[in-house]
């Protein structure tokens, strides 16, 4: 009894690692940084019925926006985006070959770009006749830890989105208070000289 366990336990035991390192080196988080008017290409080698989801966020530059698209091995256009900060695409490959996306930043002609963008893909298991429910819930679970990367990464980049506006926002606060004492104390030394001279008028007539 105990030995036809054990090698039942021990399918259930690779499955479990192999779902789990598959979903942690499925995705690959990217961060690049986009001068004025270049763009970046990358791509993916798929084959039909792989599934990809392509993610994207701006993190810093100019108003944050980004120009997107994605291209499948015939050129034909899947998607694509204009003047964005983000973005999520994902799409079940109909061909196998090159699927390529590309981020651009040539209708800028002076900020950099800050961008990381995530790719990754959703596993299956296949069935192999009627799949044990502990089987079931280690699928569910590798999709449940692939779910709560994808959160986590991106919470950081609008953590560091919205830090980098209030870090800009507060700059520009400091040095308008600053402009504004200049005035007030430019303001003041001409109503003392306007005064001075009305008094020193007055006394000589």
């Amino acid at each position: 009894m105990s030995s036809s366990r054990s090698p039942s336990m021990a399918r259930l035991l690779f499955i479990a690692a192999c779902l789990i390192l598959a979903c942690l080196s499925v995705t690959r988080a990217h961060m690049i940084e986009l001068p004025p008017s270049q763009k970046e290409c990358f791509y993916e080698d798929l084959n039909p019925s792989d599934q990809m989801t392509l993610t994207y966020q701006v993190g810093g530059g100019g108003h944050l926006d980004i120009d997107v698209w994605l291209d499948d091995p015939n050129n034909a256009r899947l998607f694509e985006q204009r003047h964005k900060d983000t973005g999520t695409y994902s799409f079940t490959a109909t061909h196998s070959g090159r699927y390529t996306y590309c981020f651009s930043n040539e209708f800028s002609t002076v900020s950099d770009k800050t961008l990381s963008f995530n790719v990754h893909g959703i596993i299956y298991v296949a069935d192999e006749g009627e799949m044990l429910p502990i089987e079931r819930e280690i699928r569910d679970l590798a999709a449940g830890l692939q779910a709560v990367k994808d959160e986590h990464e991106y919470m950081v980049i609008r953590e560091r989105t919205h830090r980098n506006t209030a870090e800009s926002t507060n700059s520009r606060v400091k040095w308008w208070s600053i402009i504004q004492g200049f005035m007030l104390l430019g303001v003041c030394a001409v109503q003392v000289v306007f005064v001075k001279r009305h008094f020193e008028v007055r006394r000589a007539i």
